[in-house]
């Protein structure tokens, strides 16, 4: 019989980050720091707005892009915060998560052989939809002597003839490294000057414990070239309820809304009626759970460098990136021993890219309860670790 698998998608790896949670859910008493996912519930006011919507029988298609009041209310959200200004009828669209905008973006953008920068360690599913669609992923190695930022000139010794697209995931998943404004301004010369696009994944947007997130989009020349994508998942606790968006040039917006069109019909109406309460009255949840993350993201990064353990301090997101070099292990055999051992599942860094070894990625989205009895299994690990150096 015909082989009737693609051999495109047989070579794709599935995601690393799952790989050691398929053994903590058959583990007891297992503590996991694994998986990106806020430990708060939806605040109730946004379930609520769900629940009525489903009172009242809104429970049909809406339209392709999404519905209506969503898109004014993200248009408003968009000028409120980054003072960028949208139509919402003709430069968002709205989509079945953050993943689905990136990649229907790359699919309306990408040409076969084009080029798309992605720096690493970084989310995972940006090689794999480059792919997808047909492009070549070139990886630019972010360093920690950076703070895992990207330079300017990392992507212009990165840029060919044949580059169309640069990723930008800041706030960054796994590092926490965020990009500000000067950084990107930068970035932003190297794109204009090489005809470039972005993508610009600003998921953690809400999520920055410094200074504001800056989006590149906002930079003079490059709302233009720019994608924006975001969503529920992360800032509002609205992970299940599968729910992102894409901002950008009415041009790329109208090809992405085709393959959304065949591929999705629209994304979830209860979800989106939800997410029109969300930005109408959910700034103040926001600011709860990011005041919340900052208290355990300062614990985090206290416990892990009183045990010894090297770490440069993040400033988005909701995770640590600890350098365990010192102990002379592969960042999956560390990974491995320490669930064997003492039961704390974490992500090895190689789970998002080569330039992630010797790292871990350690979340924060769980209770300060659950990260304490964790770091206290750590510091055992590694304790026990040193004596044997």
């Amino acid at each position: 019989m015909r082989n009737p698998l693609s051999k495109q998608i047989v070579e794709i790896e599935p995601s690393g980050i799952r790989k050691f949670f398929d053994i903590v859910n058959e583990m007891e008493d297992a503590i996991s720091l694994g998986v990106g996912e806020p430990d708060f519930d939806t605040p109730w006011h946004i379930r609520e707005e769900g629940i009525y919507s489903l009172e009242k029988g809104r429970t049909f298609y809406t339209s392709n892009a999404g519905l209506k009041e969503l898109k004014i209310e993200i248009s408003r959200y968009m000028d409120r915060k980054f003072h960028l200004d949208y139509d919402y009828n003709h430069e968002i669209i709205v989509t079945v998560g953050g993943s689905e905008a990136i990649d229907i973006a790359m699919r309306a953008m990408i040409d076969p052989g084009d080029e798309v920068l992605i720096p690493q360690p970084s989310f995972v599913c940006y090689p794999p939809c480059a792919l997808l669609a047909g492009g070549k992923p070139v990886v630019i190695e972010l360093k920690e002597e950076n703070e895992f930022r990207l330079t300017a000139e990392e992507v212009l010794a990165a840029v060919t003839p044949k580059t169309k697209i640069l990723v930008l995931p800041f706030p960054n998943n796994p590092t926490g490294s965020v990009m500000e404004k000067k950084d990107l301004e930068e970035i932003a010369k190297v794109v204009i000057d090489h005809d470039l696009f972005v993508i610009s994944d600003e998921i953690y947007s809400e999520l920055t414990y410094g200074s504001s997130h800056v989006s590149i989009a906002s930079l003079p020349g490059m709302q233009e070239r720019t994608i924006t994508i975001n969503g529920f998942s992360k800032s509002y606790a609205m992970t299940g309820w599968r729910l992102g968006y894409a901002c950008g040039p009415k041009e790329i917006i109208e090809q992405m809304l085709k393959i959304h069109q065949f591929a999705i019909m629209c994304a979830p109406t209860t979800s989106q009626y939800a997410a029109v309460e969300a930005l109408k009255n959910g700034d103040g949840d926001v600011e709860k759970m990011r005041q919340e993350y900052d208290g355990r993201r300062r614990y985090l990064l206290h416990r892990l460098r009183e045990m010894g353990i090297e770490c440069f301090e993040p400033y988005g997101a909701f995770y640590m990136f600890p350098n365990i070099k010192q102990f002379g292990m592969t960042s999956e055999e560390f990974a491995k021993q320490l669930l064997e051992k003492e039961k704390v599942a974490v992500v090895p860094g190689t789970a998002f890219g080569e330039s992630g070894e010797g790292f871990l990625r350690i979340s924060y989205a769980y209770s300060l309860e659950d990260l304490k009895a964790a770091l206290g299994r750590i510091e055992n690990f590694v304790c026990t670790l040193k004596r044997e150096q």
